[in-house]
C-alpha cells in the first residue's frame, strides 16, 4: 500500500504521469459540489478526455441510492473493465467511490485525490471502502486498494477551519495509538499552526505501516480503531437524529471516552487522562449529548463492526502511545464514559 501513495505538490502532473503509464478507456472523475468548484479546476485543464460525476457531500449521501446514481451514469456512458474512476474529495467520495468503482462490472481501477485532511491522513489510505445503510456507518463494503494515492497539501488550502480541525482529530489519534514522543512533542503546538505536510506524511507513514502488516484488520489493524467505537456510535446517533456532526468531532468525544475507559481498566494513569482530555478540549468544542440520548447511542454501539458474539469491542490505550485491541466493553462502561465526558 505504501508504494502507492505519492506525495506532491503538483497532483495534475503526478495524475498526467500516472495515466501515461496506463492504457484506460475511459475516465470518470467524482466530485462533489464543494471539491466541484475548488479543487477539480486545479485538474480539468490536464486530463483526457472524461466523465464528471457529481454528487452531493456530506455522510448524509453516503448510501446505496448515490450508488445507483454513480453506476447508471457509468452505465450510461458504457465504461468497461479497461476504465478507471478517480475518487477527488473527502472521506465520503474516497469510501463511496472506491465502493462503486470496486462492485462496477466486478471492478475497475480507481485512484484516490484525497482533498481534506480526514481523507488525507486516513480515510484515503487503507483500502476500506463502503456505505452507510440504515443509519449506520459503513455497514456495507469491503477491502480494496486504489492503484494510486495522490497527496498534494495544496488542498488544504481550500478547506473552511470546522473541517481541518474534523481531520486533526486522526492526526491525534495516530500519535496517541504510536507515537508517545510525537505526541508530547504535538502538544506544544497550538491548532491550526501545524507543519501540514510533515503532518500528514507522519500519520500516513503510522496508518500505512500497520496496514501493510494486516491488510484486512484480523488484529493490529484494529488499533485505529481507537476512538471509534464511541465515536462512531455517537456520530451516527447523531446524524440520524438531525443533529449532525463531523466524524473528526465524534471520533474526539470517543477518544476521551476510550480514554477513560483505558483508566478504568487501569492502562494509563489519571495525569495521562487528563492530558488528552485537555488537548483535545483545547481545540474541539464538547458535543451537547443529553442522557437521553444514551440508549439510542447503544442501538448503534451494538451494530459496531468490530463485535464479536454480541460483545462491544473496542481498541483501548495499552499506554500513551500503544493501543491494545479485542477489549470487550459492555453498554454501561460506554455510558459511563459518555456521561464523564459530558461532566468535563
Amino acid at each position: 500500500m505504501s508504494e502507492s501513495i505519492k506525495f506532491t505538490e503538483k497532483a495534475a502532473e503526478e495524475l498526467i504521469n500516472l495515466l501515461n503509464t496506463s492504457s484506460y478507456n475511459k475516465i470518470a472523475v467524482l466530485v462533489d459540489e464543494n471539491t466541484k468548484a475548488h479543487c477539480y479546476p486545479l485538474l480539468e485543464a490536464h486530463l483526457p478526455q472524461h466523465l464528471l460525476i457529481e454528487i452531493s457531500s456530506g455522510e448524509s449521501h453516503k448510501t446505496l441510492d448515490t450508488c445507483t446514481l454513480i453506476w447508471q451514469e457509468l452505465t450510461a456512458t458504457a465504461f468497461d473493465r479497461k476504465s478507471l474512476f478517480i475518487n477527488l474529495g473527502g472521506g465520503v467520495i474516497g469510501d463511496m467511490g472506491g465502493f462503486c468503482a470496486s462492485t462496477y462490472k466486478r471492478g475497475i481501477d480507481f485512484i484516490n485525490i484525497p482533498t481534506t485532511l480526514l481523507s488525507q491522513v486516513d480515510a484515503s489510505v487503507g483500502g476500506k471502502l463502503g456505505i452507510d445503510f440504515n443509519g449506520y456507518k459503513n455497514h456495507i463494503g469491503l477491502f480494496k486498494d486504489p492503484v494510486a494515492v495522490i497527496i498534494d497539501h495544496f488542498f488544504l488550502k481550500t478547506l473552511p477551519a470546522n473541517e481541518l480541525r474534523s481531520g486533526f482529530a486522526e492526526v491525534i489519534k495516530h500519535h496517541l495509538i504510536a507515537d508517545k514522543n510525537g505526541w508530547s512533542k504535538l502538544q506544544t503546538h497550538a491548532f491550526p499552526n501545524i507543519d501540514w505536510t510533515e503532518c500528514v506524511k507522519h500519520s500516513v507513514k503510522i496508518k500505512s505501516g500497520v496496514v501493510d502488516n494486516d491488510p484486512l484488520e484480523s488484529g493490529l489493524r484494529k488499533i485505529l480503531n481507537f476512538g471509534h467505537t464511541i465515536g462512531h456510535a455517537i456520530e451516527s446517533y447523531l446524524l440520524n437524529n438531525n443533529r449532525a456532526v463531523l466524524h473528526g468531532e465524534a471520533v474526539a468525544a470517543g477518544m476521551i471516552c476510550e480514554s477513560y475507559l483505558s483508566l478504568k481498566r487501569g492502562y494509563i494513569n489519571k495525569e495521562e487522562l487528563q492530558e488528552i482530555e485537555t488537548y483535545i478540549l483545547s481545540i474541539f468544542d464538547k458535543l451537547n449529548i443529553l442522557e437521553a440520548d444514551l440508549e439510542g447511542i447503544n442501538q448503534y454501539l451494538v451494530q459496531d463492526k468490530k463485535n464479536k458474539e454480541n460483545r462491544v469491542m473496542a481498541s483501548l490505550l495499552q499506554k500513551v502511545g500503544e493501543a491494545n485491541w479485542d477489549i470487550s466493553i459492555s453498554n454501561t462502561e460506554a455510558n459511563e464514559a459518555i456521561i464523564y465526558y459530558n461532566n468535563l
